[in-house]
């Protein structure tokens, strides 16, 4: 973890459910304090620390903003920093990422723009529930093993809703 903690730069709590309005209200705050620019007739030292505080602003921001950025973090802080990659041993959840698969696939031939977004839909009612599912347990030790297998589908939903809207953009071109 870098030093300060991503939510003590907002002066938040850390905790997973955030104002995510009251967020980027107060990154666009730090933002305009801490900007390059405003710095520009300072001392080289100066310049070098508005910029390193712009970019951690920034990480943080970026972070905090994003569930499953902001699940994988809370878990670190607490002592679980774990690798991007892993092999996940989560059966039902492999057999459900294949059926989302195949139905983006799907339609991808079609240009389905309804089916579509209907897909989208049911991906971010998806979202919501594994979003309230670690909120519930992510601080829990006793349930350490559950939010780190939900923060992977939380990071899977988010790469995956990714992928609709690329799908989106080609079809719309």
């Amino acid at each position: 973890m870098g030093t300060p903690c991503h939510f003590a730069l907002f002066e938040l709590q850390p905790g997973f459910t955030l104002d995510l309005e009251q967020l980027a209200t107060r990154y666009r705050e730090l933002a305009r304090s801490v900007h390059p620019d405003r710095f520009a007739d300072a001392s080289e030292r100066e310049q070098r620390l508005a910029l390193e505080q712009s970019a951690s602003l920034n990480e943080a921001y970026q972070t905090l903003k994003s569930p499953p950025k902001r699940a994988r973090y809370l878990l670190a802080m607490n002592g679980r920093e774990m690798p991007l990659e892993v092999t996940v041993h989560d059966p039902e959840f492999l057999m459900q990422q294949m059926q989302w698969r195949e139905e983006l696939e799907d339609l991808h031939d079609s240009a389905d723009m309804a089916g579509i977004a209907e897909f989208k839909r049911r991906l971010k009612v998806a979202q919501n529930e594994l979003n309230d599912s670690f909120a519930a347990c992510w601080d829990d030790a006793a349930q350490r093993e559950q939010a780190e297998r939900l923060m992977r589908r939380m990071q899977f939903l988010d790469k995956l809703t990714y992928e609709v809207r690329q799908l989106e953009e080609r079809l719309d071109d």
